[in-house]
């Protein structure tokens, strides 16, 4: 099933990486530039099992070459043997898969590098950064936490995407792409220093993802063990 995928699939290979066939039973436009697909697993929570922010590897043609993106689960279903995934849209070949998503379709997925540990001590305060890309990421982030309270700076705005946050105990702060890292240094400081126990979770473009989290580590003394930050995509 690996065969094909170039040196990607071959380190995969090697990591024992898990391969599984997923098949399409539903898709709709949550807004004209996110999409939601639902899709059932080939078994793979059976074999893999579910957590928090949980992602798998899609594997996409790309003009003939394998183009392989990481997408959250959206709504695990062991059970059932299924999951959702939500795709922001744009210009390239996992978006081209997305649009194009029928009933009946199916698509490679691999299983390996996902994980997630529980901050400990429990959060006091949950200080998110993230963007369309990882809108899914930071709602499965937040149920997980239950009634911790967070406060996420979110790029752009909302317009009608699925945000799982609670007005009761989440502060949604949307902020331009031009904007966001100077925001954030200039916001998160006080927010840090009014919390016992924060947990700082970060998941933009590879760019602003290091270069905040090199902020919060480096000029802010924030403990590797109470920060996550991860690339999700890389701006062009």
């Amino acid at each position: 099933m690996a065969q094909g995928r170039g040196w990607e699939g071959a380190v995969l290979r090697l990591m024992r990486a898990k391969d599984f066939t997923l098949t399409v039973t539903e898709a709709q436009d949550v807004t004209p530039r996110f999409r939601r697909v639902r899709l059932t697993d080939g078994g793979l929570l059976a074999a893999t099992g579910v957590h928090p922010t949980m992602w798998v590897r899609l594997w996409f043609d790309n003009a003939g070459k394998p183009h392989q993106r990481a997408y959250t689960l959206v709504d695990p279903d062991p059970a059932g043997g299924a999951f959702s995934l939500e795709f922001a849209l744009h210009e390239g070949a996992a978006s081209d898969w997305a649009r194009a998503a029928r009933p009946g379709d199916t698509i490679e997925a691999t299983v390996q590098g996902s994980a997630f540990e529980q901050p400990a001590p429990a959060p006091g305060h949950v200080l998110a950064i993230g963007d369309p890309a990882s809108l899914p990421a930071i709602n499965s982030l937040l149920d997980a936490l239950g009634q911790t309270p967070a406060t996420v700076w979110f790029e752009g705005a909302a317009d009608g995407l699925p945000f799982r946050t609670d007005p009761g105990r989440h502060e949604l702060r949307h902020v331009p792409r031009a904007e966001l890292v100077e925001r954030v240094r200039a916001e998160l400081p006080a927010l840090l220093a009014a919390t016992e126990h924060p947990y700082v979770w970060i998941a933009c473009d590879t760019r602003t993802t290091r270069t905040l989290a090199s902020y919060a580590r480096k000029e802010l003394g924030v403990p590797r063990e109470r920060l996550h930050a991860l690339g999700y995509w890389r701006a062009g």
